[in-house]
């Protein structure tokens, strides 16, 4: 289950006999998902809500507003389709006249985006693992965190003939990401035979040997608004690396700045430039795992400010940016190797 974004809505009328509740939220704050740092002092809203038992086992929304106030901002309507606690997650799916969202946990992060019109880009962090076909292997690409199927559905826009492999541990979420989110249609193989045969597993611990089966393998594993603890540690690493071919890749989104990192010992630390990844823990622990061979980039502001990262080494730049679609072309250029200063 990836994470990126708090959405600002607040629940202003709950329905008792029903899973839709209006909903308002604030345009600018949550026109596309951004991944919000306590850090960057930007508005923070969330979803308030009880979990009721019934025989649908659906949640039950309680009226609370949490909006704050900005008068010069308009407000537009949204809509809980389905709600449910699972063992894993509390689930939200959540509608508006544009897109469809994924919200889980406490924190009401947006895990999935599914764009209405046909407009599979984001702006997101979930554009850049659509980048990573060009440059691995001929073979299958594992998605680990698949959520709604997000990352996946512009992958087999863009590279039809792909392989995908979703693991999810979560089977209510992918029960509902079928029905709400259209995950099964990408289940089905496309023209050019590519397709998503989806894993309800535990990505970091499979039931079945994946040893040298994937030629890329993207991770977008969070909980609770934060990269799994078990990716904080190098052996975990090395064991999702024995499970590519030779010379593919692995591509994390690795978050934001820890707000403990900005402020260690009570005092800012001022590392900028090409030196910003040594706040991102994940990325630290990535170098440790593979010394030299990890490269890194930051999306804009406008997109979040997600660090993401890829193994292997630095691709060449020119040649991976000929051949992803024009609007990944620049954007590919940015990605530096992990140097410490």
């Amino acid at each position: 289950m990836g994470a990126l974004s708090s959405m600002a809505i607040s629940c202003l009328h709950s329905l008792s006999h029903k899973e839709s509740c209006f909903l308002s939220y604030k345009t600018s704050q949550i026109s596309k998902p951004l991944f919000i740092n306590s850090s960057l002092n930007k508005p923070r809203f969330s979803i308030s809500f009880c979990l009721k038992q019934s025989d649908r086992n659906e949640r039950q929304i309680q009226q609370e507003s949490v909006i704050e106030e900005d008068n010069e901002e308009e407000e537009e309507d949204y809509w809980v389709v389905t709600a449910v606690r699972s063992r894993y997650n509390e689930i939200v799916i959540v509608d508006t006249a544009a897109s469809r969202y994924l919200l889980l946990d406490s924190t009401k992060n947006v895990h999935s985006v599914i764009n209405k019109g046909g407009q599979n880009w984001t702006g997101s962090y979930w554009d850049e693992f659509a980048s990573l076909p060009p440059i691995i292997p001929n073979g299958p690409i594992a998605i680990y965190g698949l959520g709604g199927g997000t990352a996946a559905r512009l992958i087999l826009e863009l590279w039809p003939s792909t392989q995908l492999e979703g693991y999810e541990i979560d089977g209510i979420l992918i029960e509902k990401a079928r029905y709400y989110l259209g995950l099964s249609e990408l289940e089905k193989p496309t023209s050019k035979g590519g397709s998503l045969r989806v894993h309800v597993d535990d990505a970091l611990f499979p039931s079945q040997d994946v040893s040298g089966r994937y030629a890329g393998i993207i991770v977008d594993l969070f909980a609770d608004g934060k990269v799994l603890d078990q990716l904080q540690e190098v052996p975990i690493w090395l064991d999702l690396a024995s499970r590519l071919m030779p010379n593919g890749r692995i591509m994390v989104n690795c978050a934001g700045i820890e707000e403990e990192k900005v402020a260690a010992n009570g005092k800012p630390q001022l590392v900028f430039g090409d030196s910003v990844w040594m706040l991102n823990s994940t990325i630290k622990i990535l170098s440790e795992a593979f010394p030299g061979q990890v490269s890194w980039k930051r999306t804009p502001d406008s997109e979040g400010l997600n660090f993401v990262a890829l193994t292997g080494g630095l691709p060449d730049l020119s040649d991976w940016s000929s051949k992803v679609p024009v609007r990944l072309s620049e954007t590919v250029k940015l990605w530096k190797l992990c140097e410490n200063p």
